[in-house]
C-alpha cells in the first residue's frame, strides 16, 4: 500500500463532510424550488461524468436509502489507480426515523481484496485504487457488512471544502484539545488550534476535521462527525435558502455520483427523502474496531486505557459480530421516547439525587487551574469531581505548539454578529493515544449553538442541567447562570458514560468558594 504525503492525504477527510452538509442541508430548500433548480443541479453534477457500472440498487421514492459518502483525491477522466481514498462514511436517510445514522469505516480496516488474479491482505482504501467504488462497495458488502445495499454513491474529489464551509458562515466548534504539528519536521499536514469553542472558517475547519499525526481512524473519524453534527444544529433553512446556488455549484464541481443522480427523478427522489429527515438529530454509531499494532503485541481493543502503551496502528480489525451489530444499528430506525428523552437516549431519568458513580476528587487541581484563568465579569467553575484515571491537562503532560499557554486557556470568542464574550477551557485527559480528551468550556455567551436544542433537561443537586445526546451516548452536559454558560463535553468517541459525565457536570463549583 503506497503512502499518500500528509498534506494531500488531509484534504481528503473534508469533501465527505461537504457533502453531507450540502445534501442534508440545501437539499431540503432545492426540495421547494420548483423542477428548474433539480434540472439545473442535474446539470451541475454532470459536469463531473457518472460513476462507470456502478454497483447501487435504484430505491423506490418514499423509501429509505443508504448512501454511501467517499472522500477522495480522484480526478475526472483518471483512472482510479491513481486516486486514494480516505474517508468512508454510511448515510442511513429513513423518513420514519428520528435519527439520520452515521457509520464511519475505517481505512485501514483489514480486507481480502481480489487483485492480479489472486487475493492479498490490505487496508480497505487499496479497494478504491485498485477498482474504484464498485470494488469497494463489492468488498465491503462480502466481508464487513453482508447484505449491505447501497442507494447513490458520493464521491467528493478534493476541491471546495474551504468555499464550502466559508459559504455556510463557518462552523463554531468545540475543540477537545491543542491541535499542533508543523509540516517541516513531519510529513503530516500543519495545524495550529487551540483547545476551546470556537468559530473555524475554511483553512482552520479542514485542518480540525483532517488532522491523523496522533490519531486513529476512530477518533478521526468521530471529529469528523461531531463537525458534521454541530454544522447541521446552526443553520436554520431560511440561511441555506440564501446560499443554496453556491453550495450546489461546488458541490456538482466537486463531485461524482451513479448515474441515478445526474437524473432529474434521481435527485428528486434523494431529496424528497432529505425534506422529510431534515429535522432529524445525527446519531453517529462507533465501528467495533481493535488496533493491531505495526510490532507483534496484544491488540489494543477500541475504548480500552492503557497508558504508556506507544504502539502505532497498522491495520483496524473486527470481531464479524461486532460488525454486524453496527451495521443493524445504522439500518434501524430509532424511535424518539415516550418521555421526552429524544435522540435515541436511554440514559435514566432521575430526581434531584445524583446517581451512584465511581469518581475521584480532583478540587485541589481544579481550584488551580480556575484560578489561572479567572477573570472580572465571568465566575470561573470547575468540578469537584473527575473521572477516574484522568487528570487536568499543563503544558507538561498534554501536546503543545510554540504557544504554552493552552492548558487552561482564557480567551475571548465572537458570536454571530461580532459582538466578543470572555471564556475559559480547562482539558483533561484520560488517554492521549486514544484521542480520550474532555473539557470544561465556560463562557458568557449566553446562547451559543452548541446549546440549541437540548434533548432533556434535567436537575441534579439544585442545578438545572441541559442534556444532549449523541444516539444513546450523553455527549454534552450544560448549566446556565445569569452571567454565562457552562458545559462538560465528553470525549470524541464518547468515552465517559452517561451517568459519569452527568455526575462531573453537577460536581460545577465557583472559584473562590
Amino acid at each position: 500500500m503506497r503512502l499518500i504525503p500528509g498534506t494531500r492525504r488531509g484534504m481528503l477527510v473534508r469533501f465527505a463532510i461537504g457533502a453531507v452538509i450540502v445534501i442534508a442541508f440545501t437539499a431540503t430548500t432545492t426540495a421547494v424550488a420548483g423542477l428548474l433548480q433539480f434540472k439545473q443541479f442535474a446539470s451541475d453534477l454532470s459536469l463531473t461524468p457518472s460513476i462507470t457500472h456502478a454497483q447501487v440498487t435504484i430505491a423506490d421514492p418514499g423509501r429509505p436509502q443508504t448512501l454511501l459518502l467517499i472522500g477522495s483525491d480522484h480526478r475526472a477522466g483518471e483512472p482510479f489507480s491513481a486516486a486514494n481514498t480516505d474517508t468512508m462514511m454510511l448515510v442511513r436517510l429513513d423518513p420514519n426515523s428520528s435519527t439520520i445514522n452515521l457509520l464511519s469505516v475505517p481505512r485501514d480496516l483489514r480486507v481480502e481484496i481480489p487483485e492480479a488474479g489472486g487475493i492479498v491482505a490490505d487496508k480497505l482504501n487499496a479497494a478504491y485504487s485498485l477498482g474504484g467504488p464498485n470494488l469497494l462497495i463489492g468488498v465491503l458488502a462480502q466481508q464487513v457488512f453482508p447484505g449491505l445495499q447501497i442507494n447513490p454513491i458520493i464521491d467528493v474529489n478534493f476541491g471546495g471544502f474551504e468555499s464550502l464551509v466559508n459559504a455556510i458562515g463557518c462552523v463554531y466548534t468545540d475543540v477537545d484539545h491543542r491541535y499542533y504539528n508543523n509540516t517541516a519536521y513531519t510529513h503530516y499536514a500543519s495545524i495550529d488550534l487551540q483547545p476551546g469553542y470556537q468559530k473555524l472558517c475554511g483553512s482552520d475547519a479542514l485542518e480540525f476535521v483532517r488532522f491523523r499525526h496522533s490519531d486513529s481512524d476512530i477518533v478521526r473519524n468521530a471529529r469528523q462527525q461531531d463537525f458534521l453534527r454541530w454544522a447541521k444544529d446552526q443553520y436554520s433553512t431560511s440561511e441555506l435558502i440564501t446560499n443554496r446556488d453556491t453550495l450546489l455549484r461546488i458541490f456538482g464541481q466537486h463531485t461524482a455520483t451513479d448515474h441515478d443522480l445526474h437524473t432529474v427523478d434521481g435527485l428528486i427522489n434523494l431529496f424528497n427523502l432529505v425534506a422529510f429527515s431534515a429535522g432529524h438529530s445525527i446519531k453517529q454509531i462507533p465501528f467495533p474496531a481493535t488496533f493491531l499494532p505495526c510490532a507483534p503485541t496484544a491488540p489494543l481493543a477500541s475504548g480500552a486505557s492503557q497508558p504508556g502503551a506507544t504502539q502505532t496502528p497498522c491495520y483496524v480489525t473486527a470481531d464479524p459480530s461486532a460488525e454486524q451489530q453496527a451495521y443493524s444499528e445504522l439500518m434501524n430506525r430509532t424511535h424518539p421516547s415516550p418521555a421526552g428523552g429524544g435522540r435515541g437516549s436511554s440514559a435514566p431519568r432521575g430526581g434531584s439525587s445524583p446517581p451512584r458513580v465511581t469518581l475521584i476528587a480532583g478540587p485541589a487541581a481544579g481550584r488551580a487551574q480556575a484560578a489561572a484563568v479567572a477573570s472580572r465579569g465571568l465566575p470561573v467553575y470547575y468540578p469537584a469531581t473527575i473521572a477516574p484515571g484522568s487528570s487536568y491537562c499543563t503544558s507538561a503532560t498534554c501536546p503543545v505548539g510554540p504557544v504554552a499557554d493552552s492548558y487552561p486557556r482564557r480567551y475571548e470568542i465572537q458570536d454571530q454578529q461580532g459582538h466578543p464574550h470572555a471564556a475559559y477551557r480547562l482539558t483533561l485527559v484520560i488517554n492521549p493515544l486514544l484521542g480520550e480528551y474532555y473539557g470544561v468550556q465556560g463562557t458568557s455567551w449566553q446562547s451559543p449553538p452548541i446549546l440549541n436544542s437540548p434533548t432533556e433537561t434535567r436537575t441534579v443537586d439544585g442545578k438545572r442541567l441541559l442534556l444532549y445526546f449523541n444516539g444513546q451516548k450523553l455527549s454534552l452536559v450544560a448549566w446556565k447562570t445569569s452571567q454565562g454558560a457552562y458545559w462538560i463535553s465528553n470525549t470524541l468517541t464518547d468515552a465517559l458514560p452517561n451517568n459519569q459525565l452527568l455526575v462531573i457536570a453537577a460536581s460545577l463549583t465557583r472559584a473562590g468558594q
